[in-house]
């Protein structure tokens, strides 16, 4: 029998591979939210061991005829609450460890923001930017053929993440669709909007960081605010908190980083896309990575990768405010002296849910065969983060809590409350 080790410091976290990090670092704090609640060894067991995990190799047909195989992976973490749901990744540092931490955070971030969802991840461990068009589209189509076992509109229901989007999800909704034998919209969120996406899908990740933010701030004007990660959400959630009165002053992404006392958030972006990152914008003054980190401003959203802010650096981080745009981008160690030095952090379960808020109400539109406005998603989308934000600021008001201790303690508990209804079977 396997038995799961549960960490119970954060002793030997740091240093370790990006993916076991993260996974140690989630058990971590599910081990502290299990001792919150008293439950016992059995629940323990059950809530840190994913309940399916799949590897698949993948071989990929490149343009000169040479054949290569990559890994794939989909973890299903839990069901109890409804289907599977979370992304899927192509990065080159993907291996399991790191889906399997990705799909417990999201177990509990579906239960905390109330949408009855169990957590799931997948991923392949490649570089898209080495593929070609034609290269990208053959892999996807036979991942998603590897895994469709284990996914379906009622089972499983990926959605994009780091270096996917709406085009890899068309054509792992194609791929299902023609080996069911008709069109199953719903087997994937976050698809283009002709194939059924939802109206506000593609920035509600941001959008999300955005509300909570300003949750957590309680008014924006000129307040500062530094974006670790101008990709997918980091820059839209640039541009919402600029476009909400705060003063953006700095971001990054991989190739490089850029400060200025105000900047243009929408001709960043511009200069981003046109340039292929952000750096040699002409109208800021270039910065190293780590630099960014530590500025003196009020808001430091990291929105990258995991693993960002670590016992080494956490020390020199003067913003008072952190707001989690990426999955797990602060460890258990950076946690404990960021507490010391009086800086709060809106946890990653809470800060971007908004991704999978409306990834949630595509589905709901797809099993219907509806369709709500943009405004109409909004709203919804609002409702839910500002619910959970206020449910896991009380908690952690009432109980003497850091805003993740109160958020895990939430979405763990609903999680434990349906496996402790439905029981046991056989």
């Amino acid at each position: 029998m396997t038995i799961v080790d549960f960490p119970t410091t954060t002793s030997g976290i740091q240093g370790m591979a990006p993916g076991q990090q993260a996974l140690d670092a989630a058990r971590f704090q599910l081990a502290e939210a299990v001792r919150f609640l008293g439950l016992d060894d059995g629940l323990h067991r059950m809530l840190a061991t994913p309940r399916r995990s799949l590897t698949v190799s993948v071989p990929v047909r490149r343009e000169d005829g040479r054949m290569e195989v990559v890994q794939g992976y989909r973890v299903q973490h839990n069901l109890s609450r409804g289907p599977a749901k979370g992304g899927i990744r192509f990065h080159p540092d993907t291996d399991l460890a790191e889906v399997t931490a990705l799909a417990m955070w999201m177990t509990w971030k579906c239960a905390l923001v109330g949408i009855p969802y169990g957590g799931a991840k997948g991923g392949v461990a490649v570089d898209p930017a080495t593929l070609t068009s034609r290269e990208l589209e053959r892999m996807t189509r036979r991942y998603a053929n590897e895994i469709q076992p284990l996914i379906g509109p009622e089972k499983d229901i990926p959605a994009p993440d780091v270096g996917t989007d709406e085009q890899t999800m068309a054509w792992i909704m194609d791929t299902y669709s023609v080996n069911a034998g008709y069109s199953v919209p719903g087997v994937v969120t976050g698809k283009p909007t002709t194939l059924g996406g939802s109206l506000g899908r593609a920035g509600a990740t941001s959008r999300g960081v955005q509300i909570a933010a300003l949750a957590a701030l309680g008014s924006a004007d000129g307040r500062t605010v530094a974006v670790q990660g101008f990709g997918k959400v980091g820059a839209l959630a640039a541009q919402y908190l600029a476009d909400a009165g705060c003063r953006v002053v700095a971001v990054s992404d991989a190739s490089g980083a850029i400060y200025s006392e105000r900047l243009d958030v929408a001709d960043v972006r511009a200069w981003a896309s046109a340039n292929g990152g952000v750096p040699g914008y002409p109208h800021a003054d270039t910065i190293a990575h780590d630099e960014l980190l530590e500025l003196d401003v009020d808001v430091l959203v990291p929105a990258a990768l995991e693993g960002v802010l670590t016992g080494a650096n956490a020390h020199r981080v003067k913003a008072r405010l952190i707001v989690e745009g990426a999955n797990g981008p602060t460890t258990p160690e950076a946690d404990l002296i960021l507490a010391d030095q009086g800086a709060t952090i809106v946890p990653d379960i809470l800060a971007n849910a908004g991704g999978v808020i409306v990834s949630y109400l595509e589905w709901v539109q797809n099993t219907q065969a509806y369709s709500w406005s943009a405004h109409e998603v909004e709203i919804k989308l609002r409702d839910l983060m500002e619910g959970a934000f206020r449910e896991v600021n009380t908690l952690a008001a009432d109980r003497g809590l850091t805003l993740r201790e109160a958020a895990h303690a939430i979405g763990v508990g609903r999680v434990a409350e349906a496996h402790r209804l439905r029981g046991l079977y056989p």
